[in-house]
């Protein structure tokens, strides 16, 4: 029995899912903690996984919450093949959110937002400006290089943070970790998985 949101939003099994415990834990007083399945990628030339310190911080992060790790991977900077790792992410039910680290600079190889945008069905503009808002308290006008970003597709959510340590610290620590717990009040992009394909069950 899949224990996924995306699953129960496609109608794949109405019970026993993340989404169906979102529905069931919205009139109680005192919200419960709900795992995500959350995939995450690194994007890099050099990297592997003995060095990938970045990729390492998050699966560290998310897991610590009490989130569930549902795939990691490690690829180089090209575009076709991070749109095409996406788009079996985004089809499998057993996962609700990607998190990516890397490529997201200014550079001719730094291409994991056009990798994102080419796939996504709506941008989270927010994301990346409160990154940038963030990160300007700490490394000033540097921030601007950083094309953090984040969408929605197939009832995935998409998240893009840079390639450095501190920038997947501070992605998590100060918006992630709170917006992937369906306890933070007044809203969560939790609450929201059972929604993400409502205009497909419209139709």
């Amino acid at each position: 029995m899949p224990d996924d949101a995306k699953g129960a939003a496609r109608g794949d099994n109405p019970g026993g899912t993340t989404a169906a415990a979102v529905g069931a834990a919205a009139g109680q007083a005192e919200r419960p903690f709900i795992p995500c399945n959350i995939a995450v990628l690194t994007v890099s030339d050099s990297r592997t996984e003995e060095t990938d310190t970045s990729g390492a911080t998050l699966v560290g992060r998310l897991t610590e919450a009490g989130h569930r790790l549902a795939d990691r991977r490690i690829l180089p900077d090209d575009q076709p093949g991070l749109e095409a790792q996406l788009r079996r992410w985004i089809a499998d039910p057993g996962i609700d959110i990607v998190i990516a680290t890397g490529g997201t600079g200014v550079t001719g190889r730094d291409v994991t937002p056009e990798a994102f945008a080419a796939v996504w069905e709506k941008e989270i503009a927010g994301f990346g400006e409160l990154f940038r808002m963030l990160s300007y308290q700490k490394i000033g006008t540097s921030t601007v290089q950083s094309r953090a970003t984040a969408g929605v597709a197939g009832g995935t959510y998409l998240f893009a943070l840079p390639g450095s340590t501190g920038a997947c610290k501070d992605g998590w620590d100060m918006i992630l970790k709170d917006q992937l717990d369906y306890r933070h009040k007044p809203c969560n992009f939790v609450e929201l998985l059972p929604r993400l394909e409502e205009h497909q069950r419209r139709k």
